[in-house]
C-alpha cells in the first residue's frame, strides 16, 4: 500500500512532504508532486506534513480522488526525483482548496 498525492497539490506543490520522506519516493513536475508506489514504505511521514492535505493513504483515498493512483505512478517514471523542501508556487494559497484542479495538472 502506498500513499497517494492528489488534485488539492495541483498548482500548489508544498514540498514540506518531501523532507520528512526516508526512502525519497517524491518526484517534481512543473505544477504538483508525485509519490512513487514502488518506492513509497507506507511509513505515513508525509500525510501530515502536507500543508494542502492532499496525501492519502492509497485504502483512504476519496473516491473521487482514484484517478491519481495512476497518475502518481505514471509520473513518478517520467519526472525527476525531489528530495530537499522548495517554496511552494507563488499564488499557492489562492489555489489551496479549490475543487477540481486536475484540468491545470502540467504535465
Amino acid at each position: 500500500m502506498a500513499f497517494v498525492v492528489t488534485d488539492n497539490c495541483i498548482k500548489c506543490k508544498y514540498t514540506d512532504c518531501v523532507e520528512v520522506c526516508p526512502v525519497d519516493c517524491f518526484y517534481e513536475g512543473p505544477n504538483f508532486l508525485v509519490i512513487d508506489p514502488d518506492e513509497c514504505i507506507d511509513c505515513a511521514l508525509c500525510e501530515p506534513e502536507c500543508p494542502a492535505e492532499a496525501i492519502f493513504s492509497e485504502d483512504e483515498l476519496p473516491e473521487d480522488q482514484v484517478q491519481f493512483i495512476e497518475i502518481n505512478a505514471e509520473l513518478a517514471q517520467k519526472w525527476p526525483n525531489i528530495t530537499e523542501k522548495k517554496d511552494p508556487l507563488p499564488d499557492a494559497a489562492e489555489w489551496d482548496g479549490k475543487p477540481n484542479k486536475l484540468q491545470y495538472l502540467e504535465r
